[in-house]
Protein backbone atom coordinates (compact mmCIF):
# COMPACT_ATOMS: atom_id res chain seq x y z
CA UNK A 1 0.00 0.00 0.00
CA UNK A 2 1.06 3.71 -1.17
CA UNK A 3 0.35 6.86 0.05
CA UNK A 4 1.01 10.05 -1.40
CA UNK A 5 1.46 12.42 1.67
CA UNK A 6 4.43 13.69 2.64
CA UNK A 7 5.57 15.31 6.13
CA UNK A 8 6.11 14.35 9.66
CA UNK A 9 4.09 11.58 9.59
CA UNK A 10 4.74 10.06 6.41
CA UNK A 11 7.09 6.66 5.42
CA UNK A 12 9.26 7.79 2.79
CA UNK A 13 11.05 4.75 0.93
CA UNK A 14 13.86 5.94 -1.18
CA UNK A 15 15.08 3.75 -4.30
CA UNK A 16 16.06 2.77 -7.57
CA UNK A 17 15.22 0.39 -10.33
CA UNK A 18 17.20 -2.74 -10.39
CA UNK A 19 18.04 -2.77 -6.40
CA UNK A 20 17.60 -6.20 -4.77
CA UNK A 21 17.64 -4.60 -1.64
CA UNK A 22 14.90 -2.53 -2.13
CA UNK A 23 12.20 -4.68 -3.58
CA UNK A 24 12.60 -7.09 -1.06
CA UNK A 25 11.87 -3.96 2.11
CA UNK A 26 9.30 -2.89 -0.24
CA UNK A 27 7.33 -6.26 -0.08
CA UNK A 28 8.41 -6.54 3.59
CA UNK A 29 6.78 -3.02 4.58
CA UNK A 30 3.75 -3.90 2.23
CA UNK A 31 3.60 -6.98 4.15
CA UNK A 32 3.17 -5.29 7.02
CA UNK A 33 0.50 -3.08 5.53
CA UNK A 34 2.22 0.10 6.20
CA UNK A 35 1.69 3.46 4.16
CA UNK A 36 4.46 4.63 2.50
CA UNK A 37 5.65 6.76 -0.27
CA UNK A 38 8.10 5.50 -3.08
CA UNK A 39 10.76 7.84 -4.23
CA UNK A 40 12.99 6.91 -7.75
CA UNK A 41 16.41 8.45 -7.07
CA UNK A 42 16.91 8.57 -10.72
CA UNK A 43 13.74 10.14 -11.49
CA UNK A 44 12.86 12.39 -8.62
CA UNK A 45 14.61 15.72 -8.40
CA UNK A 46 16.58 15.94 -5.70
CA UNK A 47 16.08 12.73 -4.44
CA UNK A 48 19.58 11.29 -4.91
CA UNK A 49 20.85 14.37 -3.11
CA UNK A 50 18.92 13.90 0.09
CA UNK A 51 20.18 10.25 -0.15
CA UNK A 52 23.67 11.19 -0.02
CA UNK A 53 22.89 13.71 2.63
CA UNK A 54 22.53 10.64 4.92
CA UNK A 55 24.31 8.01 3.84
CA UNK A 56 27.91 9.59 3.63
CA UNK A 57 27.74 10.95 0.05
CA UNK A 58 26.37 7.95 -1.44
CA UNK A 59 23.14 6.81 -3.04
CA UNK A 60 22.85 3.63 -1.34
CA UNK A 61 19.19 2.65 -1.73
CA UNK A 62 17.17 1.68 0.27
CA UNK A 63 16.88 4.75 2.23
CA UNK A 64 13.96 5.38 4.60
CA UNK A 65 12.72 8.52 6.17
CA UNK A 66 10.53 8.59 8.79
CA UNK A 67 9.66 11.97 10.57
CA UNK A 68 13.45 13.10 11.95
CA UNK A 69 14.66 9.47 11.49
CA UNK A 70 16.71 8.59 8.10
CA UNK A 71 17.74 5.03 7.73
CA UNK A 72 20.15 3.66 4.96
CA UNK A 73 19.10 -0.14 4.07
CA UNK A 74 17.62 -0.90 7.14
CA UNK A 75 15.39 -3.89 8.00
CA UNK A 76 11.46 -4.27 7.89
CA UNK A 77 11.67 -4.32 11.59
CA UNK A 78 13.66 -1.15 12.03
CA UNK A 79 11.13 1.20 9.87
CA UNK A 80 8.52 -0.46 11.79
CA UNK A 81 10.46 0.76 15.12
CA UNK A 82 10.83 4.10 13.57
CA UNK A 83 7.08 4.47 12.81
CA UNK A 84 6.28 3.30 16.53
CA UNK A 85 8.45 6.49 17.77
CA UNK A 86 7.79 8.92 15.33
CA UNK A 87 4.35 8.44 13.21
CA UNK A 88 2.38 5.87 15.30
CA UNK A 89 -1.04 7.11 13.76
CA UNK A 90 0.08 4.58 10.47
CA UNK A 91 -0.04 1.38 12.49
Amino acid sequence: MNTERTGAGTVEFYWRPGCGFCMALRAGLERAGLPFTEVNIWEEPGAAERVREVANGNETVPTVFVGPAAMVNPTVDEVLAAVRQHAPELL
